[in-house]
């Protein structure tokens, strides 16, 4: 299936998707690669004359923080959004994880947030803060912000998020009797 950009609609006209893109996480993504590869050198060609136990510390150390920066960055390089009949899907990176699926019926209204920053929710990735709820947050600038019925939020950067609320909100409008949608 080809991804639509921009809030296009899919083979399906009532499924509407959108996605966002960070691109400052791919210089994190090379940088785990870099401290893998130090941690390989040292493996492979050491020269280290105090004894085995530092340089097994130095090769896995280099190895486990570039597997941690490497899969953490490439988890949240960017985020699909997905609007059908009746739920709301996030997907985040390549393998579509962390994932999260949210009934329509679940959601109290959408708004739109035209300021999304990392700063602001401590980082990118999936963040939670007691203060304002949960986020997946992949680059900064414009966001969809849904108030959930059990009184949480949930806020999700994607591009052309105005459309993704307007389709959100017809979504939540309730369906006169004998009427298709």
């Amino acid at each position: 299936m080809r991804d639509h950009r921009h809030g296009e609609h899919g083979p399906d006209p009532g499924v509407w998707t959108g996605r966002a893109t960070g691109r400052f996480q791919w210089l994190l993504a090379l940088i785990g690669a870099a401290c893998m590869a130090l941690g390989i050198a040292l493996a492979v060609d050491s020269a280290w004359t105090t004894g085995v136990a530092p340089l097994v510390m130095a090769v896995v150390g280099c190895i486990a923080a570039g597997l941690l920066v490497l899969f953490g960055t490439l988890a949240f390089v960017h985020v699909a959004l997905r609007v059908d009949e009746d739920h709301l899907e996030v997907r985040c990176g390549h393998m579509g994880l962390p994932r999260r699926r949210i009934p329509l019926s679940h959601v109290a209204g959408a708004e739109f947030a035209p300021h999304v920053t990392p700063r602001h929710w401590g980082g990118w990735g999936y963040r939670w803060r007691p203060e304002k709820g949960t986020a997946v947050v992949v680059r900064r600038g414009e966001g969809v912000v849904l108030r959930l019925w059990d009184g949480h939020t949930f806020t999700v950067t994607v591009d052309d998020a105005e459309a993704a609320v307007t389709v959100i909100r017809d979504r939540l409008r309730p369906r006169k009797p004998g009427t298709e949608h």
